[in-house]
C-alpha cells in the first residue's frame, strides 16, 4: 500500500469544482433506461451512448472521475482508443463498480447483502491493469417496521469494510457506498436515525480493518422522506438533517464525500446539494451522480446519432449545474 498514491488520488477526486460521474450501470440497469427511450439494449447502442458522455467538450472542467461498468473498462471507441485512456487523455480518473450486487439476507425479510468479494484481489489486480485508479462497492439498506436490523447493517459494513481494505492494497482509492433507499414512506427522522447507525458501525468496521480514511471517499444517500411520504421535507431541511447526521458518523479524515442522485428528480439532487455545500463540514462535499446527470441527456440522444450534439450539450450544462451546487452558488 503506497499512502501517498491513495491521497493524491482520493484528493484529485474530490478537487473543486468538480465531482464524479456514475456510468456504471449493468448491462439490466441500463436495458431499463434504454427501453423508456426505445433503444435496443446491444453493446454497440452501450458504446455509442457513453463514448457520447465521455467525448462531450469541456466537460473535465467538471468530472473528476467516471465510474464505469466492468464492459466499458475493457472497450475501446469507435476511433480505436481504450476508453480508460480516453478519459486519462481528458484528465478525468477512470475508475470501476466491483460488486455483484444485492440479494437477500438469509432470515431477515426485506434486507439485502451485498455481494462480490469472492476474486476480488485478483479482479483488482487486472482492473488497475487496464487503467482503473478507484473503485466504487454499494450496499442497500431498505427502511420500514423494524428495519434496517442491528444485523443486516454489520453484516454489509462488514463487506464494505473489507472491500475497501482490497483496494487500498492495491494503491486503488475505495468509494464506499452504504445507500439508504429511499422507498417507502419513512419520515425524514426516520431516515435520519437509519443513516448514523449505518455510517457508525461502517467506520467502526473500516477502522478495525485499518482503512486509510484519508485514501476513501465516502457516497451515501441524502437524509431525506420515503418517496411515497407526502410529507416531503424541503432543501433547507434535507441539508441540516444530512450534515447533522454526517457530523455524528463521519470521520473528519475521510478525504470527501461524493452523494447520490439515487431516487431523487433531477432537481431535487442540484438544490439538495446546494444547500448541503452552503452549511458544509470538515470534508469535502462534492457528487456522484448518475441518473441526476444522465436522465435529460439520454432522453435528448434517444438512439439517434443526428441527436447526439444536442444530447452532449445538454450533458455539459448539467455538469455545470451540479458543479455549481457542489460550490453552493446554485440558485
Amino acid at each position: 500500500m503506497d499512502i501517498a498514491v491513495l491521497k493524491q488520488t482520493a484528493q484529485a477526486m474530490v478537487a473543486s469544482p468538480k465531482g464524479l460521474l456514475a456510468a456504471d450501470e449493468s448491462t439490466k440497469t441500463i436495458q431499463k433506461r434504454f427501453d423508456t427511450i426505445g433503444v435496443e439494449c446491444t453493446e454497440e447502442n452501450r458504446l455509442t451512448y457513453r463514448q457520447m458522455l465521455f467525448t462531450t467538450t469541456g466537460v473535465e472542467e467538471f468530472l473528476s472521475g467516471i465510474i464505469l461498468f466492468d464492459e466499458t473498462l475493457r472497450q475501446k471507441t469507435t476511433d480505436g482508443v481504450a476508453i480508460p485512456k480516453l478519459l486519462a487523455d481528458k484528465g478525468i480518473i477512470p475508475g470501476i463498480k466491483v460488486d455483484k450486487g444485492v440479494v437477500d439476507l438469509p432470515n431477515f425479510p426485506g434486507e439485502k447483502i451485498v455481494e462480490g468479494l469472492d476474486g476480488l484481489r485478483d479482479r483488482l489486480t487486472e482492473y488497475k491493469e487496464l487503467g482503473a485508479r478507484f473503485a466504487k462497492f454499494r450496499s442497500t439498506l431498505q427502511i420500514g417496521e423494524g428495519i434496517p436490523t442491528d444485523a443486516c447493517i454489520e453484516a454489509n459494513a462488514e463487506v464494505l469494510a473489507r472491500y475497501a481494505a482490497l483496494c487500498q492494497e492495491q494503491d486503488i482509492v475505495p468509494i464506499v457506498e452504504p445507500e439508504v433507499l429511499l422507498d417507502g414512506t419513512h419520515t425524514i427522522e426516520q431516515c435520519f436515525e437509519a443513516q448514523v447507525r449505518t455510517l457508525k458501525m461502517v467506520f467502526e468496521r473500516i477502522q478495525i480493518h485499518k482503512v486509510v480514511l484519508e485514501g476513501m471517499i465516502l457516497k451515501p444517500s441524502m437524509v431525506m422522506s420515503g418517496k411515497d411520504n407526502p410529507a416531503q421535507a424541503n432543501a433547507q431541511t434535507v441539508a441540516k438533517m444530512t450534515v447533522d447526521a454526517l457530523k455524528q458518523s463521519v470521520p473528519a479524515e475521510v478525504a470527501g464525500i461524493a452523494f447520490l442522485s439515487g431516487g431523487q428528480t433531477d432537481e431535487s439532487a442540484i438544490a439538495n446539494l446546494t444547500e448541503i455545500n452552503k452549511i458544509g463540514g470538515p470534508w469535502t462535499l462534492t457528487f456522484s451522480y448518475s441518473r441526476g446527470l444522465q436522465n435529460a441527456p439520454m432522453k435528448i440522444w434517444a438512439g439517434k446519432s443526428e441527436n447526439i450534439k444536442a444530447a452532449q450539450d445538454e450533458f455539459y450544462s448539467r455538469c455545470q449545474k451540479v458543479s455549481l451546487a457542489r460550490a453552493g452558488k446554485l440558485s
